[in-house]
């Protein structure tokens, strides 16, 4: 479930960088997502050469919290492009609104 949800993520974040005009960093948020999808991909390699056919026979508890892991990393994608989107102020908006105080 955490690859399947983490290649959703990068697939949606590249479909958004790439139809955008305005930069608003998608590119970084796109990479964190598909490195994530790269790791998860090779757990579940190495975890399949261990188990094999049990691989692919999981409790419904183990799945629910594979899901949970999927979207917190996803949440916590989202809140790192944010912070970056902040620092790197591509727009200029946070640093107007700082500077008319």
């Amino acid at each position: 479930m955490t690859l399947l949800i983490t290649v959703f993520a990068a697939i949606v974040s590249t479909i958004l960088w790439y139809n955008t005009k305005v930069d608003r960093k998608l590119g970084t948020l796109s990479l964190m997502f598909w490195g994530a999808s790269l790791m998860w991909l090779v757990d579940a390699v190495v975890e399949y050469i261990e188990l094999g056919a049990e691989f692919f026979e999981q409790a419904p508890a183990d799945m629910l919290n594979d899901a949970y892991l999927g979207l917190s990393v996803v949440a916590l994608g989202i809140v790192i492009w944010l912070v970056v989107l902040l620092v790197k102020d591509p727009e200029g908006k946070v640093k107007a609104m700082l500077a008319s105080k």
